[in-house]
């Protein structure tokens, strides 16, 4: 009996300490904490983001809730170029000793048009620049954990192959749009890496950053660009307000091609629940919307609209008939009476 009890003390032990022996990585944004986890293996560490699903990077203010979870950090992941300088205060704020790893560092960001000295930090829009975001995440977990470098490498080699596929992927898909139509026009400019890479000219509403407001020329310049190449499809952003998007689409007659994901991943459970499937789902739907003719999405929104205000129409006329029918049994029974 004895023995026993001593066993299940020492297994109590053994897990209390496996559990609290576990790393606990943070990332600023969901797509760094997604690669993250690819490479490190959620069993052994525990990997957690700032800034929740469908929130936006650029314009995230830091709760007190984000300075006890980097506190606790024993790593923390964040983009840099200018993308998440908010977390350099969070960090000094809070207290925390995490080693903090900027996943961006060695690559050639694309400079700003509009400022001197900035860049554009959106670089995982290029698949192929994320090959050093990841190396960056497995050459930071080798020198804090080098008893589990064999897993970390094999991570990485396998992530590393399916990005390479999915960088191919894009390419070929992207092909498929004829060339007058590839012209992408978002709310903010967070797809100029993702256009060089696969072809495509960008046009958008404001620049690299959320927090610019869209200024009268931009809207004319858009409009000019919409009308002289007859854009067949504009499309809205998950973390951004559609509504002057929508607005531009509206006074221009063209379809909204879909939504897509940038600045966050989708949520978990969803086609864009990961940084693959995020670009994926984003090629899939540019590809959709650009391959048609302007006249082609149109007729696509109608039959939507139509389909659904049918059913509407049902739904009314039923209620409406049910109404009248009580009427007629209420007045039958009054007179029979």
């Amino acid at each position: 009996m004895q023995k026993i009890y001593f066993l299940f003390i020492f297994i109590f032990l053994s897990l209390f300490v496996k559990a609290d022996d576990k790393f606990k990585i943070v990332a600023s944004a969901s797509m760094l904490a997604d690669m993250a986890e690819n490479i490190i293996g959620a069993e052994d560490e525990v990997v957690q983001c700032i800034v929740p699903i469908g929130g936006d990077p650029h314009l995230h203010e830091p709760t007190p809730a984000d300075a006890k979870l980097v506190a606790d950090a024993d790593l923390i992941l964040v983009n840099g170029l200018t993308f998440d300088g908010w977390v350099e205060k969070l960090i000094k704020s809070s207290g925390s000793k995490a080693k903090v790893i900027t996943v961006a560092d060695g690559i050639t960001p694309i400079s700003s048009d509009d400022y001197d000295n900035a860049t554009d930090p959106h670089a995982w829009m290029d698949v192929t620049k994320v090959y050093t975001y990841i190396k960056n995440i497995k050459n930071a977990m080798v020198e804090l954990r080098p008893d589990n470098k064999e897993m970390y490498e094999f991570n990485y080699g396998v992530y590393l192959q399916t990005l390479k596929d999915l960088d191919k992927y894009a390419l070929e898909e992207i092909k498929k749009i004829p060339e007058k139509s590839r012209i992408l026009i978002t709310s903010h400019d967070a797809f100029k890496y993702f256009g060089r890479r696969y072809g495509l000219r960008l046009e958008s509403v404001v620049g690299v950053s959320t927090e610019a407001e869209a200024q009268t020329a931009d809207v004319v310049r858009l409009n000019k660009i919409i009308k002289k190449n007859n854009i067949p499809a504009l499309f809205i952003e998950s973390t951004i307000n559609p509504k002057l998007l929508k607005e531009l689409a509206k006074s221009n007659d063209v379809s909204i091609g879909g939504e897509l994901f940038a600045d966050s991943l989708g949520p978990k459970d969803g086609e864009a629940g990961t940084f693959v499937n995020m670009i994926k789902y984003n090629v899939n739907t540019i590809v959709n919307a650009l391959s048609k003719s302007k006249e082609e999405n149109k007729a696509t929104e109608t039959v939507d609209t139509g389909e659904s205000s049918s059913t509407t129409n049902y739904i009314t006329w039923g209620i409406l008939a049910l109404l009248l029918l009580g009427g007629f049994g209420f007045v039958f029974s009054r007179l029979s009476k």
